[in-house]
């Protein structure tokens, strides 16, 4: 059995469900699956004076407080690592990367070489800095001698305009007209999109597993 982990950050609850998404498909595909989030790093609101984003903040820390906390193991665990994080100026999130800090031992030991690994995204604005904050990823796994699995244009959903590019399942949130409340702007077609993503990169992963054997 392949074993994938999602792991992810997650602020207002869009990549939450994009990471619950992508945890089920690879479960019906046959994996063994973990899905981690990435702890926050500090206790301050991210924006003290932006009420619709503390609402949303807190409402999503309720929903995922069952979800286990990210640690090194999982990283060592996973044949396919599937990876989630909001845009932050075009780069990932700060508690993301600092987990990321923290696999230098294994890293050291060529723990994370030839694992599949794959990224999801979601902004404020469709040109938020999308595809750069799956880039800003891709940068850490070519130091750790992963193989990098996009989703390209391989498949009609990929075609749909909610699902941003082909280097990742990239979904756009933003406020809504209710006040208060932060848009939960993950379309059908979005969580369809990451569960293929996922998909692929399992098979991916299964792949190099049985060329390695060989090897």
């Amino acid at each position: 059995m392949t074993n994938v982990a999602i792991v992810y950050y997650s602020a207002t609850g869009n990549i939450h469900k994009l990471a619950v998404a992508a945890a089920e498909a690879a479960e019906k595909a046959g994996a063994e699956v973990r899905l981690r989030r990435v702890a926050e790093i500090t206790d301050e609101p991210l924006a003290p004076n932006y009420k619709e984003w503390t609402e949303a903040s807190n409402e999503h820390t309720a929903t995922a407080r069952e979800v286990p906390v990210a640690a090194i193991d999982d990283l060592d665990w996973a044949d396919a690592v599937v990876w989630g994080t909001p845009g932050r100026y075009g780069l990932l999130a700060g508690p993301l990367k600092h987990f990321i800090d923290q696999t230098f031992e294994l890293h050291a030991r060529r723990g994370l070489m030839n694992k599949a690994m794959s990224a999801f995204t979601s902004t404020g604005t469709p040109h938020g800095g999308q595809e750069s904050t799956i880039l800003s990823l891709s940068n850490v796994f070519y130091h750790w001698g992963a193989v990098i699995v996009p989703p390209g244009v391989t498949d009609d959903i990929l075609l749909t305009p909610s699902n941003g590019n082909p280097y990742g399942v990239s979904a756009t949130s933003g406020l809504q007209a209710i006040p208060g409340h932060l848009a939960q702007n993950v379309t059908d077609d979005n969580l369809a999109a990451v569960g293929y993503q996922t998909v692929r990169t399992l098979r991916v992963a299964e792949a190099l597993k049985q060329g390695l054997k060989k090897d």
